[in-house]
């Protein structure tokens, strides 16, 4: 029998589960911006990576503002929200090298979203040679490098995208 060990998954069974939205949640806590992997802060959003990956490097755009419906945002709030997801896109591309990038919003849970109550974006990083057997055959995921790493890199380069 073949066995893959995923020791950060410890972690995600075993931490404190955040009550209430989790979006909110690290929205009211800037001084943990480390621990919740937020990489940038503005007015209207925030962008945080992804705890719990599709692939490494997936991060979120969140409004400051909790709906899951995209048509409450105010213009003001839209607009800043795509643009960072336009900088966070090239980051990614430039930082991490990925050769392409997935965007997209899941909205309710029919629609498949995670955390229906509060939208975001999803921007999933991917490159050339990421889908493998274990993945499609295997039902599991395999992440070349650690989160912390990831988080790390994002955040030195952070302020020379979102301006």
């Amino acid at each position: 029998m073949e066995r893959i060990y995923a020791p950060w998954r410890f972690e995600y069974v075993t931490e404190d589960k955040i009550e209430g939205c989790v979006f909110c949640h690290i929205y009211e806590n800037p001084n943990d911006d480390e621990k919740l992997g937020v990489v940038f802060r503005d007015k209207n959003c925030y962008v945080v990576m992804n705890k719990y990956p599709y692939t490494p490097g997936h991060m979120m755009v969140i409004p400051n503002f909790h709906t899951e419906n995209i048509e409450d945002l105010d213009d003001e709030v839209w607009i800043e929200m795509s643009l960072r997801v336009k900088q966070a896109t090239k980051m990614l591309k430039e930082v991490l090298n990925a050769e392409g990038i997935n965007i997209g919003m899941n909205l309710s849970k029919a629609a498949g979203a995670g955390i229906a109550e509060h939208v975001h974006y999803h921007l999933v990083p991917r490159w050339g040679g990421d889908t493998n057997f274990i993945t499609t055959i295997g039902d599991t995921r395999v992440y070349p490098v650690d989160f912390g790493k990831i988080y790390k890199k994002l955040c030195e380069n952070a302020l020379e995208y979102f301006v």
